[in-house]
Formats: C-alpha cells, structure tokens, sequence
C-alpha cells in the first residue's frame, strides 16, 4: 500500500514538472551551471594533474639526486646559503660504496654556452654539455633513438665520443641516421657521434633536446666547469623502496663528507617528483576555487528552486484542498512536494555533469591532457544535488502539508 502511494506521488510530481515546463527548464539550468563550473574545472583539474604525473614518470620521477645545497628554508620563503661543492671524489666514493639495489649515476653540467659544428652548419651559443657516465642514460629517462650508449670503458678513458640531443641532431644532420659516426665539434673539440636521443621535448620548461653528453673523464679533462659540482642521481631498482634507498644514501654521503652527528647535512637530497608535487599542489588553489565557484552557484540554484517552489504551492493551493479533502494525508502532500523538488535538482545534476566533463576535458585537451572522468567529483555533484532538492524543496513542501483544506478549496 505504501509503495503504490509513493508511485503515484512520483507520477504526480512528475507531471506537475511537465505543466510548468519553461519554468522547470530554468531550474534545471541555474543547477546544471552550478554543476558544470564544479565538475568541469575539476575535471580540467585531475586531467593535468594526470599528465603532470606521467610527464615526471617518463622523465625519471623514481630517481632521487644528491647535489649542492644552494638554499635553505628561512621563515616564510628562502634563504640563498652557500654549500660546500660536490667533488668527483665524493661522488665515485659514494657510488663504489653505496649497496643498495640501485642504479647510480654521476654527471656534471661541463658548459651551458657551448657552440657546434658539423661542415658548414653552426648552432647557436646556446647548446649545454654534460659530462656523464654510462648509468646517466637509464637515471636520466632518456632513450637511445640511433646509435648507442657509453661504455664503462669509454667513460674511464675519456674518448672523445658524443652523444646528442634529437633537436640538436636535427639542426646539424639532414636526418639521424646520417649523423652517426660523424665528427661534429664541440668548441674547439672534435667528438664522433655514437648516439642520438629520443625526442622528450620540453615539457613544463625543460631545455629541450638541444644539448650534448660527453664521457665523464672527458669533460673533467677539457671543460673547466666540470671540476664545479657534480650531481649524484639514484634509481632504485623497486620504486616502493625509494624512501629506504634515501635514507641510505644520506647516511652514506654524511659518512663520505665526515659530518658528525651533531652536523647539519652540507648537501641537498631531492625527489625528481618534487616538482611535479609542487605543480600539483599549486592546482589544489584552482580545485578550492573552483569548487567555491560551484558552492556559491548552486547556493544561488538552491534559492532559485525554492522561490520556485513556495509559488508552485501557491498556484496549487486548491489543487491541493481538493486532495486533501479527497484523504490525502499530510506527508503524502509533504513527500509530493518534495519528490518532485529533488526530480527538478537531480536532472540538473545530470546535465551539469555530463556538461562538465565535456567541457573539462575540451579544455585539458587544449593544454595536452589526457580524457578523464572524476568519478568521485561526480559522485559529489549528485549528492550535492539531492542535498540541493531537500533543502529547497523542504520549506515548501512542510508549507504544503499545513494548509487548512477548507481554506485551501476556498482560494482563488
């Protein structure tokens, strides 16, 4: 019995929504507006937080590297503090010692000015050159498009050898493939090219591809700058053990400078997602924003729907006399009324959504994201909707079920 009346108060509401079509129309889209600011920036949101990740997986985001410390924290921003370089001692001390099941690597910034040549093409002074070992690869994300890597034998030796960036291939070289085992020089230097890097592009202001490894002794050999600071880079072969592999190394790096236990660490040890993390974080702002946006337009719905609502009683004040006077109970007439406030809510919920993810990805598609649908946003849109029809529709209908039926049959 009680199932058959709350069918027919769902068709009564259902039908009342119909007879006040344009007016229904309206609610419907100051909710889906609501919805649609709060899932599509969201949507947008989670998009390019995605491919904000994946762009830091493939740039090595499991490695971890050991270098100078140049800052350090100081009140609310950053404080410029020197730190003691680190020596290539220090960094083949550290990598003979360090036992942890990882790979290591160890490279140093040789120029950041460098001109190259190959016949009568010249680059611009602008190309970088590293000086690395034959680890540097796999620590570094990179992958070998033609040619080969470093061996540990080159590396040792020094060899006059190069390995170069896609971009830098392109510029020099009528294709890559012609570009192996020529001579390009670097300065006043001549190295043989052995290899030419996958194109990564510069994603999220990286440098590009236009850039030059050289073998580590190499560099330490014919480039001032080498003999600087070098930076240490680690890649556990088990990424869930990258905070093990960390602590670790600080223990074994504090040991390789001589720092005491009192010592502060004279060294900087950094994530390869730090960065990632901080982009990450800075888009949380635009997800409070946004859902602020959202909270505030569907408050304004909310309003909306009960002013709406309060006149639909009004208008149906003798519609709802006569139901009254036929036997209709109270919460019969309070539960119509509030059906069919969460209906109207709950289709705007709907198209807000659907709305929302369309536009939201549209607009990380603009950017380079990837498709996404924020299930759990999505969920939230459709609670908060409901949310939205009782709160709305509660007044109203409690106004409803009050009425005097011999007061209600005798309005005009």
């Amino acid at each position: 019995m009680k199932f058959g009346l709350f069918v027919e108060n769902l068709k009564i509401s259902i039908n009342s929504i119909r007879s006040n079509l344009l007016r229904t129309v309206l609610t419907v889209l100051i909710i889906a507006i609501g919805i649609m600011a709060l899932v599509g920036i969201l949507t947008a949101v989670e998009s390019i937080k995605t491919t904000i990740s994946s762009e830091f997986q493939s740039m090595g985001a499991n490695v971890f590297t050991i270098r100078r410390q140049s800052s350090e924290r100081h009140g609310g921003g950053f404080r410029r503090v020197e730190r003691k370089n680190i020596s290539y001692e220090d960094a083949t001390l550290f990598k003979n010692q360090y036992s942890f099941p990882a790979r290591v690597s160890i490279m140093t910034n040789s120029s950041g000015s460098a001109t190259v040549k190959y016949g009568n093409i010249k680059s611009d002074p602008n190309i970088s050159v590293y000086s690395v070992d034959d680890e540097y690869l796999f620590t570094s994300g990179y992958e070998i498009d033609k040619g080969r890597n470093f061996s540990s034998q080159e590396v040792l030796s020094g060899e006059n050898i190069v390995i170069i960036g896609s971009e830098l291939a392109k510029l020099l070289f009528i294709d890559s493939e012609s570009g192996l085992d020529k001579f390009i020089s670097i300065g006043s230097l001549r190295y043989r090219v052995i290899g030419i890097l996958k194109e990564k592009g510069t994603a999220f202001g990286g440098s590009g591809d236009k850039f030059c490894w050289i073998p580590l002794q190499n560099g330490r050999q014919y480039f001032t700058a080498s003999q600087n600071t070098y930076i240490i880079s680690v890649m556990p072969h088990d990424i869930s053990n990258i905070d093990l592999a960390i602590g670790e190394a600080e223990g074994l790096f504090r040991s390789v400078r001589k720092l005491s236990v009192y010592d502060e660490n004279n060294f900087a040890i950094r994530k390869s997602d730090s960065l990632a993390n901080m982009l990450i974080e800075n888009l949380s702002v635009v997800t409070i924003g946004a859902t602020i946006i959202g909270l505030i337009t569907l408050l304004g719905a909310s309003i909306g729907l009960m002013n709406i609502m309060l006149v639909s009683v009004s208008e149906r004040t003798r519609e709802i006399g006569v139901r009254k006077a036929l036997g209709a109970s109270s919460t019969a007439i309070k539960q119509q009324f509030l059906f069919e406030s969460i209906f109207i809510g709950q289709i705007g919920g709907i198209l807000g959504i659907i709305l929302g993810i369309i536009i939201g990805n549209l607009i990380s598609l603009l950017v380079g994201g990837s498709f996404v649908v924020p299930w759990l946003w999505v969920l939230i849109g459709v609670v908060l909707c409901f949310l939205v029809g009782i709160g709305s529709g509660y007044f109203p209908a409690v106004k409803a079920s009050r009425l005097d039926p011999i007061v209600a049959l005798r309005y005009e």
